[in-house]
């Protein structure tokens, strides 16, 4: 299956319609946020993909009450936890979080194929024996080109698209 991965979105709707669009038209199946949307626009943006999307809360994530109940109201599309999240697609076992030492922390366990995190707005990826860390960089475009990264949970292969302005 392919999974978008994705994280700072910032408020960012040009970019967010950009990636979207991307994602489906590479067929991605789930999308994996790792905060930072800011506003609850972002996750009702989210939501008009039709794509499930699990998420955690960054550290810009404003108003956490609203943000947790437009993704309760989001038709069951939109899975929203708190520091760190899970989930098992055709066996392979992910983790999710905003902070890089929490991310460090989770594949020191060797629990996951691939733990992705965000924060720092810059793409990076490495492995730590068999697990895959993965930055995606960031949505908003605050460093480097904005984009987010799609990974096939068959072959653990990633690849990272970037929007260019005016997708």
């Amino acid at each position: 299956m392919i999974i978008a991965v994705m994280s700072d979105t910032h408020d960012h709707l040009g970019n967010l319609k950009a990636a979207l669009g991307l994602i489906k038209q590479e067929k991605a199946r789930h999308i994996i946020h790792c905060g930072d949307f800011v506003a609850p626009f972002v996750l009702k943006e989210l939501q008009t993909a039709g794509i499930s999307v699990s998420a955690v809360f960054g550290n810009n994530d404003g108003d956490q009450h609203l943000l947790t109940q437009t993704a309760a109201n989001s038709n069951g599309l939109i899975r929203l936890d708190a520091l760190i999240g899970e989930i098992d697609i055709d066996d392979f076992r992910i983790a999710y979080t905003h902070q890089w030492p929490v991310a460090e922390g989770l594949a020191a366990t060797g629990k996951y194929r691939l733990v992705c995190f965000g924060h720092s707005h810059t793409f990076f990826k490495a492995q730590r024996d068999e697990t895959m860390l993965l930055n995606p960089g960031d949505i908003m475009g605050k460093d480097e080109q904005p984009g987010f990264c799609l990974v096939n949970t068959e072959t653990g292969t990633v690849q990272r698209l970037t929007l260019t302005p005016g997708d």
